[in-house]
C-alpha cells in the first residue's frame, strides 16, 4: 500500500460563471428566450440568470462589456472552514488577489487567478433558491417549476477555458484546489494539449484547452446540461428556428462520451448544450490518455470539428491562417 498523502476535498462544484457580452439585450434574449432561463436580479450592468434545475440563486452573470468572455468563474466550498483552507493555500502559491465582500446571491469569497491570468473566486454562503408561488412545482425535490421555454436547459454543467500552456493551469487546480484528472491529450511532442479535472463525479467541472494563438485568459464555451439526447437535437431545432449559428454537431464526444451542440451566443460566447456522458466514482480514477493521432481520427462517430472550434474564443481575436497551420492538427475534445 503506497504512501500517498490525503485528497483535497474543499471545493463542492462550479458555483456560477460571469459572461461578458457586447450585445446585453441580445444575449439576454437569447438565455431567456431560447435557452429558457430565468432572470432574477439586475443590478448595474449586471443580470443574473439561473436554469430551472439549478439550486443556488443563479449560475450566470450576465455583464455588458465592449468584447465578450469571462469575467470569473466561481466555485463553492464544501465547508466554512474549507474556504479558509482553500484561501490559504491560494495565498502561499502567490496567486491571491484577495477578499470580496460578496455578490448577489453568495456570501464573502477569495479571488484569485489560475496561471493563465483567468479570474476565479471560492465561496462558502450562498442563497439557495426559493421559487414564487407562480414558479413552485409539486415535486417538492425540485427547485423550480419546469419553464417550457426554448431549450429549457436544466443546470450549468462545466466551463471550458483557453490558455497558453494546459498542465501549469491543471497542475494549479489540482495542487491548491483539490482538482482530480480525468481525460486529458498529449501530442507527438509531450504537450498536454487539453485536460479534463473535476471535483465531483463528473468527467469535468472545468477544462483546460490550448489556445492555438497561444493567447491568455480567454474563454473557449460554457455548457449547459438537457437531461438526454433528444434534448439536445431538440435544441439544434431550436437554434434552426431562431437563426442562431450553429458551429458544430448534434454529435457525440470521443472525450466524455457525451452528446452536443455547440452554439455562439449573439455577444459572441461559445455555448455548448450538453448531456448523457460518463460519471466517475473510482477514488483510485487512472486519468485516459490520449494520443494525437487518436483525437485526429475526430469525434466518436468521426465528425471533424471545424477550424473554428481551434482558433475561436472570447475576447475574438484576428488570426491568421498561416500562423494557425504551425498548430498540430487534433480534435481537442
Amino acid at each position: 500500500m503506497t504512501d500517498q498523502p490525503e485528497p483535497i476535498q474543499d471545493v463542492a462544484h462550479l458555483g456560477h460563471v460571469e459572461l461578458l457580452t457586447p450585445k446585453p439585450d441580445e444575449s439576454l434574449r437569447f438565455f431567456t428566450n431560447v435557452l429558457g432561463m430565468t432572470e432574477t436580479t439586475r443590478e448595474g450592468q449586471s443580470v443574473y440568470l439561473r436554469a430551472w434545475g439549478d439550486y443556488e440563486r443563479h449560475t450566470l452573470k450576465l455583464t455588458e462589456h465592449p468584447q465578450g468572455g469571462v469575467a470569473h468563474v466561481a466555485w463553492r466550498t464544501v465547508s466554512p472552514q474549507a474556504l479558509q483552507r482553500r484561501a490559504r493555500a491560494l495565498e502561499a502559491a502567490g496567486r491571491g488577489i484577495g477578499w470580496i465582500d460578496g455578490d448577489v446571491g453568495h456570501g464573502a469569497a477569495y479571488r484569485f487567478t489560475d496561471p493563465d491570468g483567468h479570474l476565479m473566486e471560492i465561496y462558502y454562503d450562498a442563497e439557495h433558491y426559493r421559487a414564487s408561488e407562480d414558479q413552485r412545482p409539486r415535486l417538492k425535490n425540485q427547485p423550480q417549476r419546469y419553464p417550457a421555454v426554448g431549450v429549457s436547459v436544466r443546470r450549468i454543467d462545466h466551463v471550458n477555458l483557453l490558455c497558453s500552456e494546459v498542465t501549469p493551469n491543471r497542475a494549479f487546480m489540482q495542487e491548491c484546489l483539490g482538482f482530480r484528472l480525468r481525460e486529458h491529450v498529449i501530442l507527438d511532442d509531450r504537450t498536454e494539449a487539453a485536460a479534463w479535472i473535476s471535483v465531483t463525479p463528473l468527467v469535468h467541472d472545468i477544462a483546460y484547452t490550448l489556445d492555438a494563438t497561444r493567447a491568455r485568459g480567454r474563454l473557449h464555451h460554457i455548457a449547459y446540461w438537457v437531461d438526454n439526447r433528444e434534448d439536445v437535437l431538440r435544441a439544434a431545432d431550436i437554434f434552426l428556428e431562431n437563426d442562431i449559428f450553429i458551429e458544430t454537431g448534434p454529435s457525440k464526444h470521443a472525450i466524455t462520451q457525451a452528446f452536443f451542440v455547440y452554439v455562439y451566443e449573439p455577444g459572441g460566447n461559445r455555448v455548448e448544450i450538453f448531456s448523457s456522458g460518463y460519471l466517475i466514482f473510482a477514488p483510485d480514477w487512472e486519468p485516459i490518455v490520449w494520443t494525437q493521432a487518436e483525437r485526429a481520427r475526430g469525434q466518436a462517430w468521426g465528425l471533424r470539428l471545424p477550424e473554428s472550434f481551434h482558433s475561436y474564443g472570447t475576447p475574438t481575436l484576428q488570426v491568421a491562417r498561416e500562423d494557425l497551420r504551425k498548430i498540430p492538427v487534433f480534435d481537442p475534445l
